[in-house]
């Protein structure tokens, strides 16, 4: 019997049917809930401890967690102690989404608000001093700009899509183009308002 055979192994028969598709099954996306939002401490962060997990509007609220506890840091930090906060939290936010993004394994998810709280704390910094009228006109501008997309939000949002570090790097980018955009609105009503 020889050691090596050169003869073909048979074919399988032709056929017109499809192939089967092979690929493995997706993989069940986990519920968002407290246990899961306490069990690694980046999804803590991610869903600003807690203001993700809203069943309605995790953006918003995610807004007005930023609101109030930018109000309240300003309590105790000053002008400069908050911008160094907010240019730390620039890396860490980057951080944060794209680890909890690969957890729930989807792109931009939508209890995933540090995004909204790091951008949202930068518009309110810039436009300090401001009184609560001009805090909720950034608001509602800020939301705006965040929630309908219009360019060069839309753009910043799909450019940089995916999973891992350019994808985390998405879902803070398209953020702080929302927070610029709704900066140049305001500077442009103040120059106007003279």
């Amino acid at each position: 019997m020889p050691l090596f055979s050169f003869r073909r192994a048979p074919e399988a028969p032709a056929t017109d049917a499809p192939e089967a598709d092979v690929s493995p099954p997706a993989r069940p996306q986990p519920a968002v809930t407290l246990r899961f939002m306490c069990a690694h401490p980046a999804r803590l962060v991610a869903l600003a401890f807690g203001a993700g997990l809203s069943p309605v509007a995790p953006g918003t609220v995610g807004t007005l967690w930023a609101w109030a506890t930018f109000e309240l840091l300003a309590l105790w930090l000053n002008e400069a102690q908050l911008g160094w906060l907010i240019l730390v939290n620039l890396p860490v936010g980057w951080l944060v989404c794209t680890v909890t993004a690969r957890h729930l394994g989807r792109d931009d998810p939508s209890p995933v608000v540090w995004d909204e709280v790091v951008a949202f704390w930068l518009v309110l910094w810039l436009i300090t001093p401001a009184g609560w009228q001009a805090q909720l006109a950034a608001f509602v501008l800020f939301r705006f700009f965040d929630a309908v997309k219009p360019q060069p939000v839309r753009w910043a949002d799909q450019t940089f899509k995916g999973q891992g570090a350019r994808g985390g790097f998405g879902i803070m980018f398209d953020d702080l183009v929302a927070a610029f955009c709704a900066l140049l609105v305001i500077a442009a009503w103040r120059f106007v308002a003279g």
